[in-house]
């Protein structure tokens, strides 16, 4: 095998290969005489088939996979040879004119391969890194809320003759139609719904109050713009409801007797269960803004060229999902008061950030000999499981068949460990917040503060 580079420009790598047709021959050779030795052919004793008699028969389909192993094998080897790190699978390109003449052995086999390596990082002092943690603790109040919140989830209902007020449950079955037309899932039967619940399209609970039991009555609304199915977004609905029964709340008190309603032994062992949810749920809040914040400072502290097709892959998903998104809900750029050339640019970066970030943590887990153990992965996918109940060993099998689905559970474990291990080294200070805060979303916040 002859290796060329024919270009090196930065990042982007290109050679040259060429493997001899004797070499291919070799190949060849060594494929039919351990063929000889394993096929059965009408006429002939095993292991007496002539080689000439193989090769007409089995030559071409031979020579396929010997070229592919070929290819492949080569491709490995030059990388290797030069110490490169591709950031993807090198792409190989063969001149199709000269297949035919490699395949009959009459040229040797020549292709040209291009890659791009990943780039030399120099990881900056992390130790340097000085951030702040915002936590919040969880106050009497909001468990007081929390617990009415269950209570209201198992408040019973009883009956009532009079017409529906708002609180009010209502048993009822409807059929709704766009333009006359019954539309799929817009139709039930039995549905129970308590009137002021928001559980329905906006407009429709209100329309229902003043209704009695046995009431054939029309409700009209008209979807949301952004409503996920597109046939219906933006559609006006008219609704035949009739009603079944109408209950009025009874009353329920925040007691033990509430507890053993939801499983619990008692209210202080309610009160201990609400308390940890609400901290775990204010602890994953923090966690986030603490990475996110871990992360910006990565980012302003390295600056590198990145490999241009990592970045073309990552900004195309980015794209893909913002213009889906965009058509799923009718809005445009205008719209959000900019241009699709504005949007790209501005998503490139995004793109160009996530892309170094990753190759950054990448790089340090590396360097750190940071891994994912099975014990790891496996409690992750117990908990995949855990979402499709009775399911659980179809996912087994989806995960074991998709070795890309696979590293998409692992890698986010991976990044985790990479940033608790820069945390470690870096200056966390904790920062008391207001729940508000702590949950508010980050580009609200920053919009605010602009």
């Amino acid at each position: 095998m002859n290796v060329t580079e024919t270009l090196s420009d930065g990042l982007k790598r290109e050679l040259d290969v060429v493997i001899p047709a004797a070499d291919i021959a070799a190949k060849l050779d060594a494929y039919l005489a351990d063929l000889k030795d394993r096929v059965r052919i009408n006429g002939f004793r095993p292991g007496k088939v002539p080689t000439g008699h193989l090769r007409r028969m089995y030559g071409r389909t031979a020579m396929g996979e010997i070229i592919n192993d070929l290819v492949t094998e080569s491709v490995r080897q030059a990388v290797a040879d030069r110490g490169d790190k591709p950031a993807l699978q090198p792409a190989v390109d063969i001149d199709e004119s000269k297949v035919e003449a490699i395949v009959n052995g009459e040229a040797d086999l020549s292709f040209t391969m291009r890659y791009e390596v990943l780039p030399e990082i120099t990881v900056g002092d992390l130790r340097s890194i000085a951030i702040e943690r915002p936590v919040a603790e969880v106050s009497d109040e909001e468990v007081d809320g929390e617990l009415q919140k269950i209570a209201e989830s198992v408040r019973p209902f009883e009956a009532k003759d009079g017409p529906a007020a708002d609180g009010d449950q209502i048993t009822i079955d409807f059929v709704g139609s766009v333009d006359g037309v019954p539309f799929e899932g817009g139709s039930a039967e039995g549905v129970d719904l308590v009137i002021g619940s928001n559980r329905f399209i906006p407009g429709f609970e209100p329309q229902l109050v003043g209704a009695k039991a046995g009431d054939d009555t029309k409700v009209t609304v008209t979807f949301p713009e952004d409503y996920p199915v597109d046939t219906l977004a933006g559609k006006e609905a008219v609704f035949d409801v009739k009603v079944q029964a109408v209950a009025a709340p009874g009353t329920v008190a925040i007691d033990d007797d509430l507890a053993s309603k939801v499983g619990l032994a008692s209210l202080d062992a309610l009160k201990d269960a609400v308390r940890s949810q609400l901290a775990a749920r204010y602890q994953g809040a923090s966690r986030q803004k603490v990475k996110r914040a871990l992360l910006d400072a990565l980012d302003e502290m390295h600056h590198f060229v990145v490999p241009e097709l990592l970045l073309e892959t990552e900004f195309d998903g980015i794209w893909r999902q913002l213009t889906t998104d965009m058509e799923r809900s009718g809005r445009t750029f205008a719209d959000e008061e900019t241009t699709e050339e504005e949007s790209k640019a501005e998503y490139r970066k995004i793109a160009e950030r996530r892309v170094r970030l990753g190759l950054l943590l990448s790089h340090i887990g590396e360097s750190n000999s940071l891994e994912v153990t099975d014990e790891e992965v496996q409690r992750a996918l117990q908990r995949e499981m855990m979402r499709f109940p009775g399911q659980e060993r179809e996912v087994i099998d989806y995960y074991r068949k998709n070795p890309q689905a696979l590293a998409a559970v692992r890698a986010p474990i991976y990044e985790d460990k990479v940033v608790d291990y820069v945390l470690e080294l870096a200056t966390v200070t904790d920062k008391t917040v207001s729940k508000e805060e702590l949950l508010a979303d980050p580009e609200e916040t920053e919009a605010e503060a602009a």
